[in-house]
């Protein structure tokens, strides 16, 4: 098990879509365990420490026939493939009928091998927990009818769609509660002591094969949540909280094991009092997408020991393609804010060279996307400069920037600094749709006595020196234009 560093950057790849694009690019079939060599070679260019493999468990055959039944899931499939056929279907990643590997991706061997693999090449992986839910044909369904919520015949009459019959049993499909049910979930109870026990037992069987994992809508777990949303359905509220009870059990057997919770409602800080490593920071995608200079810096207010604990995106497999929302300019800058803010990083398959098209997770297989070369080169090389800087081990501030009376368009602006032992680094991204101009006040006491040279690194550009007395009395200078970023090194 390779060491979890901090901070991680996480490679998300969708197995199943990913291993059938490998398989018609190498016209034969390809599942984890015989990946070439270069694919997995290839991964190393993101420079991530970790991979995502997400999807990865038995899916529901009943699940897949709800997800064929459904003229939304099908007219979403037909929009993403053109020859569309129901061969392509293959059930939800969230509709688990068992906590095994498919075998049509490998099998358990085929997932031992892939992490062989990944870990020779200094990768940890991942994997999905779904907590709150699994499929409505797995096996607990008849053997522990008890681990479930369920619901008498009046719930059944109205909601029929958030409740169904196996045999004697009415139980609850799983839910969200601002959302409609998921018609290929059962919903389990969380209160039951019995099912946090078996729970336990899932997520240590999981941990036996991975080095952590994502925990999907975490935050539905919290007591208050549950009962919110379930009532005196769900029973008594128990004294403890399901993930401290999950998180301490994995813990006992492997202490470095890495948690990340899929968080919403502003619920983050919560997670991470409960034992998780990581949440979402989907407050900052909101931001950088909706590109408000002002939100973004009142968001990276908030104490820096907080802030890497958050694990930032632009794009999951929930979310559109980052390609399809942002312009290629606000693509860049967004990619740079991502890279150069504390805290961990996920990627997804296909961000890095601009892919635009948000595969439905009931796909079996995605189509071929030609790469934005362009966009491609420009990750590579930022990705280098963020590994090379080692901004991860640095001590990160928040800027302040200011204007002049007839002049405040630094209120366009957003910086941020970097010292990594002696070298220093300022980052000023600008969101907006106006030119910005404006001093960055920075945070050293010790520039006086030299003169500094002031380096842009994307592109590479030299802006000349200037004196550690005139940065110390009048901050930085910088003019950045509409959608575009400055990433300096302030060098001897």
């Amino acid at each position: 098990m390779p060491p979890w560093p901090s901070q991680p950057w996480i490679l998300e790849i969708n197995t199943w879509t990913w291993l059938s694009q490998l398989s018609a690019h190498y016209g034969r079939r390809i599942t984890l365990d015989c990946v070439p060599g270069e694919v997995w070679d290839e991964l190393s260019r993101t420079r991530a420490n970790a991979v995502w493999l997400m999807g990865v468990w038995r899916r529901s055959e009943l699940g897949r026939s709800i997800s064929l039944a459904s003229p939304s899931i099908v007219a979403e499939c037909q929009r993403i493939l053109a020859d569309f056929s129901p061969d392509d279907i293959s059930g939800s990643p969230y509709s688990i009928r068992e906590y095994v590997v498919d075998a049509r991706l490998g099998g358990a061997e085929g997932l031992a091998e892939a992490r062989r693999q990944l870990a020779s090449r200094g990768f940890c992986l991942l994997l999905d927990f779904v907590p709150n839910h699994v499929a409505p044909d797995h096996p607990w369904i008849m053997e522990h009818p008890e681990y479930f919520v369920c619901g008498d015949e009046s719930d059944l009459q109205g909601d029929p769609q958030g409740f169904f019959r196996d045999g004697q049993s009415l139980i609850a499909r799983g839910r969200d509660p601002y959302f409609p049910p998921w018609p290929d979930t059962a919903q389990l109870n969380a209160f039951c002591p019995a099912l946090r026990a078996c729970a336990a037992d899932t997520a240590r069987s999981i941990s036996e094969q991975c080095d952590g994992v994502r925990c999907d809508m975490a935050m539905l777990l919290i007591n208050r949540i549950f009962f919110q949303t379930w009532g005196e359905r769900a029973g008594t509220v128990p004294e403890e909280e399901y993930w401290r009870e999950i998180i301490a059990r994995v813990r006992e057997v492997y202490p470095g094991f890495l948690f990340v919770a899929e968080a919403y409602w502003d619920m983050e800080w919560e997670l991470l009092q409960l034992g998780f490593d990581y949440c979402y920071d989907k407050r900052l995608y909101d931001r950088l997408a909706e590109g408000q200079a002002e939100q973004l810096r009142e968001h990276l207010g908030a104490a820096v020991s907080y802030q890497r604990r958050l694990l930032r995106f632009l794009e999951n497999h929930d979310e559109p393609r980052a390609a399809t929302v942002l312009s290629r300019a606000q693509n860049r800058v967004a990619a740079v804010a991502l890279m150069t803010l504390p805290g961990a990083k996920l990627l997804q398959g296909g961000q890095t060279s601009g892919a635009k098209i948000r595969s439905s997770v009931h796909l079996g297989r995605c189509p071929e996307e030609i790469p934005d070369e362009e966009l491609r080169s420009f990750y590579e090389a930022l990705l280098e400069i963020v590994q090379s800087a080692d901004l991860r081990n640095g001590e990160w501030q928040l800027c302040q920037q200011c204007g002049w009376p007839d002049n405040q368009s630094c209120r366009n602006l957003v910086s941020w600094a970097w010292q990594v032992a002696q070298r220093k680094y300022v980052v000023v991204v600008n969101l907006s749709e106006q030119r910005g101009q404006g001093r960055i006040v920075l945070p050293w006491s010790d520039l006086g006595g030299g003169n500094w040279r002031v380096i842009n690194l994307l592109p590479r550009e030299d802006f000349g020196a200037i004196s550690g007395e005139d940065l110390l009395a009048d901050g930085l200078y910088v003019d950045v234009d509409t959608h575009s970023f400055h990433l300096i090194e302030l060098a001897v």
